[in-house]
């Protein structure tokens, strides 16, 4: 790989489309660096410390939560941004923000909203939600709703995991639809990928729930790695042998990131961050080792930890409390907080009650439903 890698693909500072409200630039940092600081500092990010990210709290007390699921994807996009010579502050601020719209109990909390939305012809995205939480849910400042974020943020904060085309979503349409992301944005996904792929098998082995034999007769590559662990350092506990293995396993599919990365850009012969947006297709992406690999661990953990009976009765648990406390404040919209309340005289009542439930963490929500419980 060059020296300068993608250098001349980095998004520079000074070409964003600016804040929504404007804001005079800062003496000490660029507006990147602003907008990871100002995500940091949101309440919405807080929050997911007590939100699942696949295994419950409890489960175990050692299992990732959304926030530490957070700063592992942070820590590999960076480094990626880094070795390519990307912006890495606006791949930070990103990486960050990435999971900020994400309601209580993981994808199931989503899909179970989502439900509950279509029957209004509505719908539920934690990636959308993510947009109005920044634009105007969080409220931390005088002179404009929301964080005020730059239009390369709010935009990498809805295209991270899919692109869209004119028309299909008008109220995105201010976010370029039909193009790309550029790279920094496009790198998360796939950061978000090997992050959940492999904190997922460390759980799940941790919590007996994975059989690490069956993972290396379906991912030869991580087989490899094992036999290679095993080889060098045979008298380790088996505990300690899997984490070197698991360590070296996300070092391989970080490489296949920055490597598939580089040579897709390289094959496109895009020239710029503009050439980017109007290329037909993504150009981050893994080798194909390094996909192949991506897969078989995903399948795996799909079939083997995913559907297993523990987390499916958890699953039963959260999503039934869910349907029935959103179908309570329709009901009974005087038990929402006064400020929903206030929403609900100028927003569809089942948006308000999405919203209000979307940003609960796991312990408030339990908290609640046994409110609404007591107060039937």
């Amino acid at each position: 790989m060059e020296s300068e890698a993608l250098a001349y693909l980095r998004f520079p500072v000074p070409l964003t489309r600016g804040r929504r409200y404007p804001e005079k630039p800062h003496r000490y940092r660029n507006d990147f660096q602003r907008d990871r600081d100002r995500i940091v500092h949101a309440r919405a990010f807080r929050r997911l410390e007590d939100k699942t990210q696949v295994f419950t709290p409890e489960l175990s007390d050692h299992f990732r939560n959304r926030l530490t699921h957070t700063i592992e994807v942070s820590q590999i996009a960076r480094t990626a941004a880094a070795v390519l010579k990307l912006d890495e502050d606006l791949t930070e601020a990103l990486a960050l923000g990435h999971d900020i719209g994400h309601p209580p109990f993981g994808h199931s909390g989503e899909s179970e909203l989502n439900t509950q939305m279509r029957r209004f012809n509505d719908r539920f995205d934690h990636n959308l939600h993510a947009l109005r939480i920044v634009e105007s849910f969080e409220q931390r400042y005088a002179r404009f709703p929301g964080l005020n974020l730059t239009f390369e943020v709010r935009e990498g904060i809805v295209k991270h995991s899919r692109d869209f085309e004119p028309g299909e979503d008008p109220g995105l349409d201010e976010y370029l639809p039909g193009l790309r992301p550029p790279i920094e944005a496009q790198l998360i996904d796939l950061a978000d990928e090997i992050a959940y792929n492999t904190a997922d098998l460390d759980d799940a082995a941790s919590g007996g729930m994975a059989d690490i034999d069956e993972l290396a007769a379906r991912a030869p590559l991580f087989s490899e790695i094992r036999s290679s662990v095993d080889t060098r350092f045979p008298a380790s506990a088996a505990r300690i042998r899997f984490l070197e293995s698991l360590r070296l396993l996300i070092d391989v599919l970080v490489s296949s990131l920055i490597e598939g990365t580089f040579q897709a850009a390289s094959d496109a012969a895009v020239k710029d961050v503009e050439d980017v947006r109007r290329y037909p297709r993504r150009l981050a992406r893994l080798t194909p080792d390094g996909e192949q690999t991506n897969a078989a661990i995903k399948s795996f953990l799909h079939d083997r930890v995913y559907n297993s009976g523990v987390l499916l009765a958890e699953r039963a648990r959260s999503t039934s409390a869910i349907a029935a406390m959103f179908q309570f404040f329709l009901d009974q919209p005087h038990r929402l907080p006064l400020n929903y309340q206030e929403q609900a005289a100028s927003t569809p009542l089942h948006r308000v009650v999405c919203d209000y439930i979307a940003g609960m963490t796991n312990r408030f929500f339990w908290r609640t439903w046994q409110q609404t419980r007591d107060g039937q």
